[in-house]
């Protein structure tokens, strides 16, 4: 492997910013958050070969860049895909990634997971990863930076001095995006009417005895024009996120300023983060800190985190060895810039013989997004959604060829495609729930998102109204 430190970045976005228009370049940003889980970000470019699942049909296309279609299961394929890259005997200790698979795996890929049937029409694959033999990784505690290389074939070789200087000058001013305006306000698919009755189908669920909570969710979208990462760069200072990212994908962009981890694996320690109980930031720290007292003291969002702990306990148990689950965190508060969340904890120490990859599959879909027991859950999700999620409650994040891991739950997150934007919101369901507490929860969580976009959709519109008067 080589490696080379290279001058810490003023800004991690004016680094990406040159890529951002480039097909499989990914940004996996911490925002420099501070502490363990904003330390790191992660910028990659040109993977060596590409996998991505769509309509059942897994594809790979390597060096020669020609799509070939892959029978047998997606992670089996990434696992021998990953296989193809040298294992670094030199690599830094505290570097969590050098090169390996990074991109997305899509909610309704679990569908699949769990042999439920899949509802079909998603505008972006179910899977979209790049398999990348270098990277260029931030370090934001310790204000240090490096450039990785696996160089595991001839044109990553010729690469490496481009890369290296690219990484080492300042940052040039990069070709300017067209900026991202609304074309329409944003609309939600349902109505309040369309959300109470859903409600009503997951209590007449719950009071039957088919499960104990569901994640129910719904879609906002609108008509955009423009470049997403003048969106995504917005969204970023008004809702900066420790599990933040940006792909730029072929059929079009994912943005997502999350908060949430969904699985870390390193040094043989598994850790998922779940979040379940939610209040919004008010501007008054008086009144503000009341909302902080009520969800610290609200036995509703306990139970709902609860219930989720244990989901997750036993989604670890089946890659953990014997013994090694603990909840080191429960019900922890976390606040944010727009939010206050409970956050809990899940430890395990990785069973032998299991892997990065199988550990993903046992816990994939989060459970904090799904509900309990998760298959009933996600069978009554399907029902009544009628339509794919596409990445919202999917995971962005890295596979390290080492086996180190860390995927988000992409909750936050906008895709941009088609000349459309589309986001989701969502919250967990008990028997104690409310339809209009649900509901409010709902917009607070992507209240930042509305504010950005309308205040971009009154820009476009004052702009045609000049237009029109002239």
């Amino acid at each position: 492997m080589r490696i080379t430190e290279v001058p810490y970045p003023d800004d991690i976005v004016q680094r990406f910013a040159p890529l951002a228009q480039q097909p499989w370049a990914m940004l996996l940003d911490s925002c420099d958050i501070g502490g363990e889980r904003g330390r790191y970000s992660v910028i990659v470019a040109e993977p060596v070969y590409r996998l991505w699942r769509e309509g059942g049909q897994t594809w790979v296309a390597g060096p020669d860049g020609v799509a070939r279609a892959h029978p047998g299961e997606a992670l089996t394929i990434l696992r021998q895909l990953l296989s193809r890259l040298p294992v670094p005997e030199n690599r830094p200790a505290d570097l969590p990634f050098v090169g390996g698979a990074v991109g997305y795996l899509a909610y309704d890929f679990g569908l699949e997971l769990q042999e439920i049937g899949h509802p079909g029409g998603g505008a972006l694959p179910e899977i979209s990863l790049g398999i990348y033999d270098g990277a260029y990784v931030v370090d934001h505690e310790r204000r240090q930076a490096w450039l990785t290389s696996l160089e595991s074939t001839a044109r990553s070789r010729e690469r490496w001095s481009y890369w290296a200087d690219h990484f080492s000058r300042r940052p040039a001013e990069s070709a300017p995006v067209p900026p991202f305006r609304m074309r329409e306000p944003v609309q939600a698919h349902w109505s309040w009417a369309d959300y109470a009755a859903a409600f009503a189908r997951v209590q007449d669920y719950i009071h039957a005895g088919d499960c104990y909570q569901v994640n129910l969710a719904q879609s906002f979208s609108a008509a955009c024009t423009g470049h997403p990462w003048s969106l995504y760069r917005e969204l970023r200072e008004v809702n900066p996120a420790p599990f933040a990212a940006y792909l730029a994908l072929p059929q079009g962009a994912i943005l997502s300023l999350s908060p949430e981890r969904l699985l870390t694996l390193r040094d043989g320690l598994l850790e998922a983060r779940p979040i379940k109980g939610t209040r919004p930031r008010l501007p008054d720290p008086d009144a503000d800190l009341r909302m902080v007292e009520a969800l610290l003291h609200s036995p509703k969002d306990r139970a709902e985190n609860v219930m989720i702990v244990d989901l997750l306990r036993n989604d670890l148990g089946r890659v953990a060895a014997t013994g090694s689950v603990t909840v080191p965190e429960l019900c922890r508060l976390e606040s944010f810039a727009n939010v206050h969340h409970l956050v809990s904890s899940v430890r395990a120490r990785l069973a032998p013989g299991a892997d990065a990859i199988s550990a993903l599959q046992a816990v994939f879909p989060g459970g904090s997004i799904t509900g309990a027991p998760k298959h009933r859950a996600m069978e009554i999700i399907a029902e009544l959604e009628g339509g794919p999620r596409g990445i919202y409650c999917g995971s962005i994040g890295y596979i390290d060829v080492a086996g180190a891991m860390d995927m988000n739950i992409a909750i936050r997150s906008l895709t941009v495609e088609n000349g459309r934007v589309t986001f989701w919101a969502g919250g967990g369901i008990v028997a104690d729930s409310g339809a209009a507490a649900e509901y409010q929860e709902c917009l607070d969580k992507v209240a930042p998102f509305h504010a950005v976009l309308s205040g971009k959709t009154m820009a476009m519109t004052d702009t045609d109204v000049s237009r029109s008067e002239t």
